[in-house]
């Protein structure tokens, strides 16, 4: 009996792919991430090289002038430019995070503007679901969006929101009937000149430092009724969808981060002599990275399987999602610690990217659901 196996080995377009966005991300986008880091501001280098190579949004389809990437692509671009900059990721990964909701439910009106305008580089988005008493507990929000003749009239606050301020679309839940819970919450466009829409100032982060995060506040925004991403009372099932499918851009940052980790650390330990020898001779340290490159390449597969089962929208996306993201994330965090632990003394300090690399795999456990909420969801969808 034959079996193909072409399932895991990437195409020759996703391999080209890959070479075309780590070279970009080696020369652009690489060079600027310290300084990123370092002054905490935004990496426009890399939002300019991104959008010059049309590679902020790969995942708009064709139709609303996007490239029409397939969901593996996109985890390729995320993987690629997280291996040098985490902050810079997040340009792709959230432009999809925060324009999925419209892909999946939005009117074709909806689509064509929003997606067209992302897709042309007019403005990035952002997504948000939580609020300051509802993170894990999404369906425990408070803000509100009440209808007034031809237009909604949201009030409220979200927290933890993704390049906000940066942003100019904004994909918000607010709930429409509160006696409904999470079926009465709906979801909308904003727009970042919307009257009545701020921002607070920027959190003080661990990592992911040049992406800034801050609380989005609406007061009395205004706006059309036809804002409004499917029908009413729907929004709620339309976020976790999108995070059916946007966990896995998650697992390819983590992978992004670690991959840059190992990378780093092998080279380090083929220069770096003690006792006479290159510490890679260390059986030691070869047992380290042995275990650092298997658990990564084990995460790689589970995110690239998650990622066709995303494009084919398979019935056990949740459980592969959760899965990817879970399990890479936490490698993501193994891996950069020992590739500090690697470069001893070296490793603690900001002269050297590894150090960066373990700040900014944390919250690749965090955000998108903790990963004690991701246990959660796959132990609810067993398959």
């Amino acid at each position: 009996m034959t079996q193909d196996f072409d399932l895991f080995r990437l195409s020759e377009e996703h391999e080209m792919l890959r070479e075309s966005v780590r070279s970009l991300a080696e020369a652009k986008i690489a060079p600027f991430a310290a300084a990123v880091d370092e002054e905490g501001r935004f990496p426009q280098e890399a939002l300019d090289a991104l959008l010059a190579n049309d590679l902020h949004a790969v995942h708009v389809p064709e139709e609303y002038g996007g490239a029409g990437a397939d969901a593996l692509a996109t985890v390729l671009v995320i993987e690629e430019v997280a291996r040098v900059c985490a902050s810079s990721s997040l340009i792709p990964a959230v432009n999809k995070l925060g324009s999925l909701p419209v892909q999946l439910s939005g009117s074709e009106e909806l689509k064509a503007k929003y997606l067209g305008a992302l897709a042309r580089g007019e403005g990035m988005f952002s997504y948000c679901l939580s609020e300051p008493e509802a993170g894990s507990d999404a369906a425990g929000m408070k803000t509100r969006a009440v209808r007034d003749g031809d237009f909604w009239v949201l009030n409220g606050v979200k927290r933890w929101i993704t390049n906000a301020g940066v942003s100019e679309f904004y994909t918000v839940m607010a709930v429409t009937d509160p006696s409904l819970r999470s079926k009465g919450i709906s979801a909308f466009v904003v727009e970042k000149g919307d009257e009545g829409v701020s921002f607070g100032a920027p959190e003080k982060k661990l990592g992911i430092k040049g992406s800034p995060t801050r609380e989005v506040y609406f007061d009395n925004v205004r706006i059309p009724a036809d804002r409004m991403i499917g029908a009413e009372g729907t929004g709620f099932a339309t976020a976790m969808r999108t995070l059916d499918h946007t966990r896995v851009t998650i697992a390819a940052q983590a992978l992004g981060i670690a991959q840059g980790a190992l990378d780093y650390a092998k080279g380090y330990v083929r220069e770096r002599k003690q006792f006479g020898k290159a510490i890679a001779e260390f059986q030691g340290v070869q047992f380290m990275l042995a275990d650092m490159a298997m658990k990564l390449e084990a995460a790689r597969q589970l995110t690239y399987a998650a990622a066709a089962k995303s494009q084919r929208g398979d019935g056990d996306l949740t459980f592969f999602g959760a899965s990817a993201k879970c399990f890479a994330s936490d490698v993501a965090m193994e891996v950069t610690t020992d590739a500090v632990q690697l470069l001893g003394g070296y490793g603690y300090t900001r002269d050297y990217p590894v150090e960066r690399m373990m700040r900014d795999a944390k919250i690749t456990q965090i955000y998108e659901g903790t990963n004690q909420v991701q246990r959660i969801v796959m132990a609810r969808n067993l398959p």
